[in-house]
């Protein structure tokens, strides 16, 4: 996917002042201080409904997470559908409720949309596209280029257990309770560090390829060396165990209600503060690692190094090929 993405589609649409990568694109507004941030994606999960949400609330959080890791305030929202022939009614009321549900939730406004009727065979129950628009308050800039040696990298919460939820429906696993996907929107802290002054330097949430991918392409886009604990990285148990069972790394299973924060090192007890009060209280944040120059005299430039558990270090590279498939 990440050469798809950068040989086909951004090597032939990216203009020449384009800047790295990022989750949403940052557009000049010719009169006023604010900016706009402009994203869109596409939803093709299955089962489409899930413990701990649908489809439709995905799709709702999963837009404006992309707006939020611009640190962006969500506005405005379309939303295409592409249902396939004999979809139930029920099932489509019931993701459209909790679009609507949703997105009240999260103060923004669905204004337009498209839907399309594919033949039987061809759609997968829903397919959903979504396109998002919200504004940038004037000297917020939060991008990888942002990144800085010495940098902090901050983690909002605990790994794997959107991708662990998904993947035990479809296995049929049982676990002494339920394990629910942490779908949730992220822009009510990401806002919170912004409005007590914190520094963020660039945010990423971790959804297809997981925290990995995530510090890679952070990585790679800035050219400098990001190193993390294994140890200091949360998973819940059960979530540990079935990966066990699937043969699957937590640290490359999507998420759809966790991030990571890039802040200077004297603002990570602040920083942490303010997502401990406005994440639910099992989200556990933590700081996981730090950034250092590349040393490219022997590690090259722009790489990921995770410390073990045992002491040893090893370069956490991109996952090659598709670990968990349709789980966003």
């Amino acid at each position: 996917m990440h050469q798809l993405i950068e040989q086909i589609f951004r090597g032939t649409f990216q203009t020449q002042d384009a800047s790295p990568p990022h989750d949403a694109a940052i557009l000049p507004v010719p009169q006023g201080g604010e900016s706009l941030a402009f994203t869109t994606d596409s939803y093709v999960i299955h089962p489409l409904i899930f413990p701990g949400g649908d489809i439709g609330k995905l799709a709702i959080c999963g837009t404006v997470n992309d707006l939020a890791m611009a640190g962006a305030r969500p506005l405005y929202l379309s939303v295409g559908f592409i249902l396939e022939e004999g979809l139930s009614m029920e099932t489509l009321w019931t993701v459209v409720q909790s679009m609507q549900r949703t997105a009240a939730e999260v103060g923004v406004s669905i204004v337009t949309g498209d839907t399309k009727v594919v033949n039987r065979g061809k759609g997968d129950g829903i397919f959903i596209n979504t396109a998002g628009i919200g504004a940038v308050a004037p000297g917020v800039c939060i991008a990888p280029q942002y990144v800085q040696p010495g940098d902090a990298i901050l983690l909002s919460g605990d790994l794997g257990r959107h991708g662990i939820a998904i993947m035990a429906m479809r296995e049929g696993l049982e676990f002494e309770t339920t394990i629910v996907s942490d779908c949730a929107p992220l822009h009510q802290p990401v806002q919170a560090l912004l409005e007590a002054g914190i520094e963020v330097h660039c945010l990423r949430d971790l959804t297809r390829g997981g925290l990995a991918s995530a510090l890679n392409e952070i990585a790679e886009a800035r050219q400098l060396n990001l190193t993390i604990a294994e140890n200091l990285i949360p998973v819940e148990g059960q979530v540990q165990g079935a990966c066990e069972i699937l043969g699957f790394d937590p640290l490359y299973v999507a998420n759809e209600g966790r991030f990571i924060a890039f802040v200077p090192a004297t603002q990570v007890d602040p920083a942490l503060a303010i997502l401990r009060s406005h994440l639910p209280p099992d989200s556990q944040p933590c700081c996981i690692g730090h950034v250092e120059e590349a040393d490219r005299s022997s590690l090259g430039t722009g790489r990921v190094i995770l410390k073990s558990r045992v002491g040893s270090r090893r370069f956490l590279e991109l996952l090659s090929g598709e670990q968990l498939p349709r789980i966003c």
